[in-house]
């Protein structure tokens, strides 16, 4: 693990494995480099894979905020400059995928390839999630609320093949106000008029069957991007990266290396 300063002079925690190409991997809403821990070795054997624990996660520092998925953007620049990386494969996923969208959209220059993974424009024009979904999140039970949004990520039948833990409902570590702090980011989130800018090729990745950012959403994006490429992983609810692990890896390590 290494420490890396935040341009506000926070410091991030970051994890690097593999080798070749650089390649960023960005977690979810309250995700650590943990979110990656199933499914990073598909990427090590061709890339040089960096994480890292977000503001408020993990090992990395916790300011008090206000956050945002453009000073995340910001926090992931830092990273690269530390790390020595002009120019990276960015895949992000769910609020991931929204930094990503900045980077791309800031920083055309640091971004070969995008994968925006089960994420959202923000703003006006994002497809939100139903009123019954909200409520069962916002379940004043703890455990009532953790066991819709484990729904929300996995099929019953996957989590009974896979009893967790589960890093993707968010690192335990993190304080209460990290945590609102990192809702608020991404509730927050509006790149609706920039997508256009973006200028690297991108793959917008999906599941069909996703209620906790409406699959609506990714045409959207799709749409919105300059020669996007959609594809939706059938069956798959949020985190269809690990529970369809090997037919996602699979579209995003024959993306990553076209051409």
């Amino acid at each position: 693990m290494t420490r890396v300063p935040a341009p506000d002079g926070a410091h991030l925690a970051v994890r690097t494995s593999g080798a070749e190409a650089p390649l960023l991997l960005l977690s979810g809403q309250a995700g650590s480099h943990e979110w990656w821990t199933r499914v990073r070795a598909d990427f090590d054997a061709f890339r040089r894979v960096v994480t890292l624990d977000w503001r408020g996660t993990g090992d990395s520092d916790a300011p008090p905020g206000p956050y945002s998925t453009q000073g995340f953007a910001e926090d992931a620049i830092a990273v690269l400059d530390h790390l020595g990386i002009d120019r990276a494969d960015v895949y992000g996923t769910s609020m991931g995928g929204r930094v990503a969208q900045w980077i791309a959209i800031r920083h055309p220059h640091r971004v070969r390839r995008l994968v925006l993974g089960c994420t959202s424009p923000g703003g006006p024009h994002a497809v939100e999630r139903s009123a019954a979904v909200r409520k069962a999140l916002a379940d004043p039970d703890p455990a009532a609320a953790r066991r819709a949004l484990l729904d929300l990520m996995y099929s019953p039948e996957w989590t009974a093949r896979h009893p967790g833990p589960y890093w993707t409902l968010g690192d335990p570590t993190m304080s209460r106000q990290a945590r609102h702090q990192h809702l608020l980011a991404s509730n927050g989130h509006d790149a609706w008029a920039e997508l256009p800018r973006i200028t690297a090729p991108t793959l917008v990745l999906h599941g069909d069957r996703d209620d906790l950012n409406p699959t609506a959403n990714a045409p959207l994006l799709a749409d919105r991007i300059p020669g996007a490429r959609l594809q939706l992983i059938a069956g798959a609810r949020h985190a269809y990266f690990e529970e369809c692990r090997d037919e996602a890896s699979a579209v995003v390590r024959e993306f990553l290396t076209a051409g």
